[in-house]
């Protein structure tokens, strides 16, 4: 019999849905029937990721999207499924990264009037009144699908939304009786029509928008005058063709550019005008500001721009319509491809008349110094920690770190108070070589590390995570998974005894305050777990504590050894308290 199960795995297939990632219940029988029956008649389906948290397989997902902008399938059931796969949809709807989200909805019937009827106690303690409304504030569209005759267009539409501009997840329920039911002639007839036509007709996504002539031509003009012009970004390289349209705008003008909270490579860090992230010290120097594709370009309590600098934003959500409290003082808000927008803005300042040659290099000069400034600050601070230090230090690490990197290893980034001396001591110069999860969640990296790995396998992946992002991702399951399914990657636990962002944000408004004054701020880790040894009893992996910078090295070797065999890694390094 050809069930809803059925087309709802035939329909995923069409539409490129690669892995589902599965935290399973008592509503999905039928689509495990359905699974099982395509693998033994040798169908088309994709690989099943079998996942015993929800968390861990929607960051798999996640990491997988980030990497290909392809959305894989998350399988959850009903409402506790749902909840749990917690702050993780927040990250990937802030992210902008499209995920296919399905749960099971508890059998609409309780007498056995239908297959598939209640035959379970859960079935009616899980039974809501609303449950979309556990995700509604983090999806871009919501449909329950009621038949199997139209289910490949569901999920066909699903996909396309979750892919258009502004990507995020998309969330679809299913009930027992309609996966059970028959589809009937109208859904086989209508995808070997679809098989026929096209594996994509009809779903394909939004086109990039481009800018309007006459604003065009007002930005042209205000880069061009503009005797200081900065560029902030956050993620437009999660458009592996923006940066290269990026370095030939930013190269024509010699305008720098910084990465404020950056999600992705945006533009090659060995490019002369990237500047890193101190975004504080260019905005002091700019007279006007090109924020493309960035969120929060800065504090406004603890920064402003200068007296008389100019604003300018570019980005699909200029005006972030979905977060209510937001404003930042741009003249002019533009929605835009930031790719398409770099290019027409090249085109434009190519052929301008009031173009000053002269102007440009001397401001090449001045950024050259500016950089090379920096990298001497960078290199001084990464020196060998002096000895009788407790603990290493982060810069000394991370050096330490670089020198086992590949141009295409892969870096996620999720160590919290370190973000930004990641980005600066690991810089990356290929798109596709460095994430974050793009939200407020902590427990992203480990989950994303197997997405990832997925996504690139002939890659280096390497999740450097703080002590408590990393107790938040689960790491037993992510490591019985990562060995499950030959997805191995390194982790760098920065262990530096718990929760530093709360107590340096409580140091800061009372420096002087009770805290400060007894040592307490609720924070702390201690007794530290062995971080190494979870991920050894979970996984498999290669377990190594490392306290001293002696040790330090060949604990970096051991680890990409173990993962270039095939084996993860988790590195659990003590650093110096601060």
């Amino acid at each position: 019999m050809y069930t809803t199960a059925d087309a709802l795995t035939e329909a995923l297939v069409d539409s490129g849905v690669k892995y589902v990632f599965l935290n399973s219940g008592t509503d999905y029988p039928d689509l495990i029937e359905s699974w099982a029956k395509f693998r033994a008649l040798g169908e088309d389906l994709p690989e099943i990721i079998t996942c015993p948290h929800e968390m861990v397989a929607f960051c798999a997902a996640q990491g997988y999207a980030q990497a290909t902008g392809v959305p894989a399938g998350v399988f959850v059931h009903v409402d506790v499924g749902t909840q749990n796969i917690g702050g993780s949809i927040h990250n990937a709807y802030r992210g902008r990264v499209p995920v296919l989200l399905l749960a099971g909805l508890s059998p609409y019937t309780i007498e056995g009037e239908r297959s598939g009827s209640r035959d379970n106690y859960i079935q009616f303690v899980q039974n809501v009144t609303d449950q979309v409304s556990i995700v509604r504030e983090y999806i871009k569209h919501y449909n329950e699908i009621r038949s199997g005759d139209n289910v490949a267009q569901l999920i066909k539409r699903a996909v396309q939304l979750s892919r258009s501009q502004t990507p995020g997840p998309v969330y679809l329920t299913v009930a027992r009786e309609v996966l059970e039911a028959p589809a009937g002639e109208a859904g086989g007839a209508a995808h070997a029509a679809d098989k026929a036509d096209s594996m994509h007709a009809g779903y394909g996504t939004v086109a990039p928008l481009a800018i309007e002539e006459g604003t065009l031509s007002k930005i042209a003009d205000a880069l061009v005058s503009a005797k200081n012009p900065l560029i902030i970004t956050s993620y437009l390289g999660m458009d592996t063709a923006a940066p290269e349209e990026l370095a030939k705008l930013c190269g024509l003008l010699a305008v720098p550019v910084v990465d404020s909270a950056p999600s992705y490579v945006n533009l090659s860090a060995e490019n002369p005008m990237h500047l890193g992230t101190n975004v504080v010290s260019a905005l002091a120097e700019s007279d006007l500001v090109l924020a493309i594709d960035c969120d929060v370009p800065w504090l406004p309590a603890k920064t402003s721009m200068p007296k008389g600098c100019r604003m300018i934003v570019i980005d699909q959500d200029p005006i972030k319509e979905e977060i209510p409290l937001w404003h930042f003082p741009a003249e002019l808000f533009v929605r835009a491809d930031g790719a398409v927008a770099l290019r027409q803005l090249y085109e434009k300042v190519s052929a301008h008349k009031e173009f000053d040659a002269k102007a440009i290099e001397a401001r090449r000069v001045r950024i050259a110094a500016a950089r090379e400034a920096r990298l001497d600050k960078l290199a001084e601070a990464a020196k060998l920690p002096a000895a009788g230090t407790a603990g290493l230090t982060v810069p000394y690490l991370l050096s330490c770190l670089k020198k086992y990197l590949k141009e295409d290893t892969v870096i996620l980034n999720e160590s919290i108070t370190n973000t930004n001396l990641v980005e600066e001591y690991l810089p990356r110069t290929l798109p596709g070589t460095r994430f974050h999860s793009g939200g407020a969640a902590l427990g992203w990296n480990g989950g994303a590390a197997i997405g990832v790995k997925l996504a690139y396998p002939e890659r280096d992946v390497v999740s450097v995570t703080g002590d408590g992002s990393y107790l938040f991702s689960c790491p037993s399951i992510v490591h019985w998974v990562s060995r499950r399914y030959e997805t191995p990657f390194l982790t760098i636990v920065l262990n530096n005894g718990g929760w530093t962002a709360p107590r340096f944000a409580t140091s800061e408004k009372h420096p002087d305050g009770f805290a400060a004054r007894i040592g307490e701020y609720f924070t702390s880790f201690d007794p530290s777990p062995a971080y190494d040894k979870i991920a050894e009893a979970a996984g498999g992996a290669l377990a190594i504590t490392v306290e001293e910078a002696g040790a330090l090295d060949a604990a970096l070797k051991a680890g990409f050894d173990a993962i270039h065999s095939g084996r993860s890694a988790a590195l659990n390094v003590i650093l110096a308290r601060r």
